[in-house]
């Protein structure tokens, strides 16, 4: 057995004065192999991530076209789809304002990219009547013009059945601002679409009547900003101009859906048509995560109303973003959180990146779960819309990478409900250790877990104090890093029983994560403690604070640190090695995927640790209370 593995646990019993002694403090907590029985993992299944709640199927590609078609290709709506390819962020809720980045630069992901096709509208299928539609949890498009092509086509099937009236909600939030800009230039299509085709149809006989259209918007309420369902293309397109921005920066979307369906009751039971609701999103909605998404579904099933969905992808295995934004005042960058994901009902990925809460963008692939599951089980379609946005933190390269529908046909997310899937989870010891490894490491719900990464003072005093805490707080780390990698490597044998090839490729993942993780966190308390020790002054007379930054070179730990620690360059060595195998393994075993995307970006950022001198404006510690904030 390695050295690391058989130094034994000891209690830290409060801050050490020396950098020495923290250095024997983490060492008996690192690489310790924790006995750990499955039996003894106690998982609430229903309260396990209070906070991390969100597709299934696959996906059908929308060429871009922003030209007034003449003639319709009718298609069914949902089903079976085609290629799946990923665009950029996916919708996402909530938004919190954070002081200053926690990092400097965006991630750079080399991923294998898939030759896909994209078909034409043309190719999408043909009437099938609406007996035969099913709900389609995710449609990739190049952008709005051919999302809304596909509604009108929508539209007009439905039409060829009922008198149809559809209703319009849009997200209220600053975020969509620019989309709602882009929707109004593109949102003419569909009605001058929609005119050819009733002035045409021989079903449709040049009925206008045949189509009445609502708008409506939500944020923490919904606003109904036409005053009945109207044919008047003048006043609708009004009402799109009239969209406010809502200032408390919450989206209860599900909220708005069954509303909007109360309100349209009279119009479908007696007024004889058909309810269809248009959703425009870049966000999943922050009141999904108790009964109301259920609720919206049963409500949208009772009024048979389909729900289309023009919004983001989801991130991967991970809720939340982080948006760059720059107050007009002062000129200074801020990062405001937002909503995106998972494309699960809870989280199957690390909430832990290492040394704090995930600050990535990693897409996952899919559409956001509780968005996904309304629009499937409505029979209707989510339109994942793959937008660059330049101020998403820590985004992966979205147009240089695209999954191969083949590559992710066996990793679809389940989409059925919450309850129901963490029954089946339960049943699982596999899938269990997995679900309790990302509760052991999750900062949201262990605010201790996340060290501090940059920002430190350059003062030797001061440093002194915060360097400690951040050494605790990795001592602490590690204990329940090797408490998770305990609980993983007990249900090892499992693994090829697994049938869940998605199952596998999170156990595969976590686990490479897991052993990499516990290599840097020893690799961070060198650092420290080396500076601790030293405390060089920086170079640069302005500079002001140190920034941990993450590097290929690995740190040898000093003659002093292998006789505190009986961890020698071997030993350090093998470890590394160990957890490169596993990303690599990855790679192989789930190519084309956002799993062995994860892998590579792990690779790259590399497992060793360095203390680089930096410059922080002092003005974010006298203007905050003047910055007003915008809501996302």
């Amino acid at each position: 057995m390695p050295a690391l593995q058989r130094i034994k646990t000891a209690e830290i019993t409060g801050v050490a004065l020396s950098a020495s002694l923290h250095i024997v403090a983490v060492v008996f907590c690192l690489f310790v192999h924790y006995q750990v029985e499955l039996e003894d993992v106690k998982v609430a299944i229903e309260s396990l991530f209070t906070e991390q709640h969100l597709p299934e199927e696959f996906t059908r590609e929308l060429t871009e076209n922003t030209d007034v078609a003449e003639n319709m290709n009718i298609v069914s709506g949902g089903g079976n789809v085609g290629a799946v390819a990923s665009g950029t962020g996916g919708p996402a809720v909530s938004q919190t304002k954070i002081e200053s980045s926690e990092q400097f630069s965006d991630p750079v992901v080399a991923v294998n990219v898939g030759d896909i096709s994209l078909p034409g509208l043309d190719m999408l299928g043909t009437d099938l009547g609406e007996g035969e539609i099913r709900g389609d949890p995710q449609a990739v498009s190049e952008g709005y013009g051919p999302a809304l092509s596909r509604i009108t086509q929508e539209l007009v099937r439905m039409m060829r059945e009922d008198r149809l009236v559809v209703a319009w909600l849009f997200d209220e939030s600053e975020s969509m601002k620019d989309d709602q800009k882009e929707i109004r230039e593109q949102f003419h299509k569909v009605y001058e679409e929609l005119g050819i085709v009733i002035e045409k149809d021989k079903q449709l006989k040049g009925n206008k009547e045949i189509l009445l259209t609502s708008v409506s918007s939500f944020g923490k309420e919904t606003r109904q900003l036409t005053a009945k369902p109207t044919s008047n293309i003048a006043e609708i397109r009004a009402a799109i101009d009239k969209i406010p921005n809502d200032p408390s920066g919450e989206e209860n979307v599900f909220a708005a859906v069954a509303k909007t369906i109360d309100q349209h009751k009279r119009l479908v039971t007696s007024g004889g048509r058909k309810l269809a609701v248009v959703i425009v999103t870049d966000e999943s909605g922050d009141d999904g995560d108790g009964d109301l998404l259920e609720k919206a579904i049963q409500s949208c099933k009772a009024a048979h109303a389909p729900v289309y969905i023009l919004g983001r992808e989801s991130l991967f295995g991970y809720k939340y973003a982080r948006m760059r934004w720059t107050d007009p005042k002062y000129g200074l960058d801020h990062w405001l959180v937002i909503h995106r994901g998972p494309e699960t009902p809870y989280p199957e990925a690390l909430q832990y990146d290492g040394l704090h809460d995930r600050w990535d963008s990693h897409p996952s692939g899919f559409s956001p779960y509780e968005l996904a599951r309304l629009a499937k089980e409505s029979g209707g379609v989510y339109f994942l819309l793959p937008h660059e946005e330049e101020n998403l933190v820590g985004q992966a390269a979205i147009d240089a990478r695209k999954y191969k529908f083949l590559d992710m046909k066996e990793y679809t997310p389940d989409l059925s409900a919450r309850r129901r899937y963490a029954e089946q989870r339960s049943k699982s010891k596999f899938r269990l250790a997995i679900a309790e490894a990302v509760r052991l490491l999750d900062p949201r719900v262990d605010p201790q877990l996340n060290i501090q990464e940059t920002w430190y003072p350059t003062d030797p005093a001061r440093f002194r104090s915060v360097g400690q805490d951040s050494t605790q707080r990795a001592i602490r780390a590690m204990g329940l890093m090797n408490q998770a990698i305990g609980v993983l490597e007990k249900v090892k044998p499992l693994r090829e029983k697994e049938e869940s090839t998605r199952w596998r490729a999170n156990f595969d993942l976590a686990y490479a994560q897991l052993l990499a993780y516990r290599v840097r966190l020893f690799q961070f308390l060198l650092v420290m403690d080396a500076h601790l020790t030293d405390m060089p002054k920086p170079t640069v007379l302005q500079n002001n604070v140190w920034n941990i930054g993450r590097v290929q070179e690995m740190l040898a730990p000093t003659d002093r640190q292998v006789k505190l620690t009986k961890v020698d360059v071997d030993e350090l060595k093998s470890q590394l090695e160990k957890a490169k195998q596993q990303f690599e393994f990855v790679k192989k075993t789930h190519p084309n995927t956002p799993w062995s995307a994860r892998a590579q970006y792990e690779l790259n950022q590399g497992f060793g640790m360095k203390l680089y001198e930096g410059f922080r404006d002092p003005r974010y510690d006298r203007v905050m209370n003047d910055i007003k904030f915008p809501t996302l």
